[in-house]
């Protein structure tokens, strides 16, 4: 929840150009939709939470597209000042880790509530490191329950943004990979074009 409200935030630094409605507006939608979800979570009504969680992430995502569609678009007409552009590629960097992150974090597994139902994660889309320890080591290091968090995924598509690739984590299932390879897009059109182009202007 804290991402997304951290994504709202972010849009704060984009040019009203760059935005669908006031630059405010996609901060109040999540921290309204936040309150029925953390009161669903609360009450175990867990496909409430779910829908609730997939429709806060698909709006951030929808809007984070938009807004990098629009500030492709005006790449070449020279209607934003390079400051503004710098700043909005950042914003959509930051953002674009945050979104996928999001998207990993509820769509692994069966999603947060699934795992914690578990209590130890031993198969899901990623393959983290502690996955592959033997019984033994897992005990010795104090991971026999291990289950991954939400900074789990957030480095995860920390790496894809910076690193194209998931790098210590393997790719298993094929949903994962596409959403990846999207991320992936939008993160070298944001660095590759936008801040490029900035730096190349000023």
């Amino acid at each position: 929840m804290l991402a997304l409200l951290a994504v709202g935030g972010l849009r704060l630094a984009l040019p009203e150009s760059l935005s669908i409605g006031p630059r405010w507006l996609v901060l109040l939608l999540v921290a309204v939709l936040i309150i029925p979800t953390v009161w669903a979570r609360k009450r175990g009504n867990d496909r409430l939470n779910q829908i609730l969680g997939y429709l806060l992430a698909a709006i951030v995502t929808s809007d984070m597209i938009w807004s990098l569609g629009l500030l492709v678009a005006a790449l070449p007409s020279h209607r934003e000042s390079p400051l503004d552009l710098l700043r909005s590629a950042a914003a959509l960097w930051f953002t674009n880790i945050l979104v996928f992150a999001s998207w990993y974090w509820r769509l692994d597994a069966g999603g947060p509530r699934a795992r914690e139902l578990r209590g130890v994660h031993t198969d899901g889309a990623f393959l983290f490191p502690q996955m592959t320890l033997n019984p033994l080591s897992k005990k010795e290091m104090g991971e026999e329950y291990w289950s991954p968090d939400f900074i789990d995924y957030l480095f995860v598509a920390f790496n894809v943004s910076t690193a194209f690739s998931p790098t210590d984590t393997p790719v298993l299932s094929r949903w994962p990979k596409l959403l990846m390879m999207t991320q992936s897009l939008i993160s070298l059109a944001t660095l590759a074009l936008l801040a490029a182009r900035a730096i190349n202007i000023l």
